[in-house]
């Protein structure tokens, strides 16, 4: 055998033992190798463990939802007055300050109504000044009467008085004389007193007796005239008030007629005031759809007037987020638009779920129910003062995070 085949037998010989002799060195490496594996496994375990445990905590304290949005007040620019337009001032997505002119109408008809009313209110005017001197005129008047009706009451009861007094002094007289007259009569039967006597004491009878007659006429006379008087009395005296009532209705007829033209005459000029359309508070304004030459009716949306200087965030939280969230806790709002977040805090809760706002409320009690969690609008107020809070735009998608622990 050459020497070149017994060194590769020596070789083969080499090779085989320490082929024989691996397993023997390795035993003992596997099973490290396997607990340092187990070891990185359960590190690496506990790390996710501690991790999601650390997460729990932290999340259970907050309560999120992607459904929201920055919302605002949009108010509708409308007319109070018909007209044409002649001029509008504004264009869409321009920023406007309240009391800037926006719409411009034409005035023509309005003037003339303006013209109208005032002279309305003149004649309103002139007919309070005719009507307001005749109820102190009648008030007057009606004193005047009712003074005159008491005195004639007064002289008449004085004349009646007088009559009286005369017609006593005549039965006094009539008495006297029938007297004498019975006395000459028994003195002329027994032929004491001449026929003559006896017929001039007869003659004073009869005379004291027409006078009586005068007398009691005259006070049957002064009694008639008393009660007339009497009677004019009350009738002033009731007459006279309704008279003055009279007047001074028609006087407030007058007043309010004159009233009613000022407030005519008012109105009138607040219409011409409003053919300037004007802006109500700051905003932006979109959506106008008004142009020159458009004739324009009361309450006729010409254009819609964005006030971004007052925003919130509505955020849709659904019914089981709500248990613990309460009004004033903090709120942080994630702004997708502008990849901001800003400071805010829970302002209130919706009166009721999104679904029964909606246009057709869902009816649970026809056919088959299916219970589906609902959703409570919450309104989250931003705090005033931050960073670009004036780059927001109500409809804005937003992420708002509540902190309820």
């Amino acid at each position: 055998m050459s020497e070149q085949q017994l060194e590769e037998g020596r070789r083969q010989g080499n090779g085989g033992a320490r082929s024989e002799q691996r397993p023997e060195l390795d035993a003992p490496a596997e099973p490290a190798k396997k607990s340092r594996m187990r070891l990185r496994v359960g590190l690496g375990l506990a790390v996710v463990a501690v991790v999601a445990l650390l997460w729990w905590l932290h999340a259970r304290k907050f309560e999120d939802t992607d459904d929201a949005q920055v919302d605002g007040y949009i108010t509708a620019v409308s007319s109070r007055v018909p007209g044409t337009v002649v001029r509008v001032l504004v264009e869409d997505n321009q920023a406007v300050k309240k009391g800037d002119l926006l719409v411009e109408l034409d005035t023509a008809d309005l003037e003339v109504a303006v013209a109208q009313a005032g002279a309305a209110a003149a004649q309103a005017e002139a007919a309070v000044a005719e009507e307001q001197p005749s109820v102190s005129i009648t008030a007057t008047s009606n004193r005047a009467t009712v003074k005159s009706a008491e005195d004639e009451v007064a002289n008449t009861e004085a004349d009646l008085e007088a009559a009286r007094r005369e017609l006593d002094q005549a039965l006094a007289t009539n008495r006297f004389a029938q007297q004498q007259q019975e006395r000459a009569a028994q003195l002329l039967a027994s032929n004491t007193v001449p026929q003559a006597e006896f017929d001039q004491r007869s003659s004073a009878a009869d005379v004291a007796l027409a006078a009586v007659a005068s007398a009691q006429k005259r006070v049957d006379q002064r009694r008639a005239r008393l009660q007339t008087a009497q009677a004019r009395l009350v009738e002033a005296r009731s007459n006279a008030p309704r008279q003055l009532v009279a007047r001074e209705a028609g006087l407030s007829v007058r007043q309010a007629n004159l009233e009613l033209a000022r407030a005519q005459l008012r109105q009138a000029q607040l219409n011409l005031g409003y053919a300037k359309v004007v802006a109500p508070v700051d905003g932006i304004i979109g959506k106008r759809s008004v142009n020159v030459g458009d004739r324009v009716q009361p309450g006729q949306q010409l254009m819609s007037l964005t006030q971004n200087g007052e925003l919130w965030v509505t955020a849709n939280f659904r019914e089981t987020q709500i248990e613990r969230m309460q009004q004033g806790q903090q709120a942080s709002v994630h702004v997708d638009a502008i990849d901001r977040d800003y400071e805010g805090v829970v302002d209130s809760f919706a009166g009721a779920t999104g679904s029964r706002y909606s246009l057709l409320p869902p009816e649970n009690a026809s056919g088959n129910y299916v219970k589906v969690v609902q959703r409570i609008p919450v309104r989250i107020k931003l705090r005033s003062g931050q960073a670009e809070m004036e780059r927001l735009r109500p409809g804005m998608s937003a992420e708002p995070k509540v902190r309820v622990r």
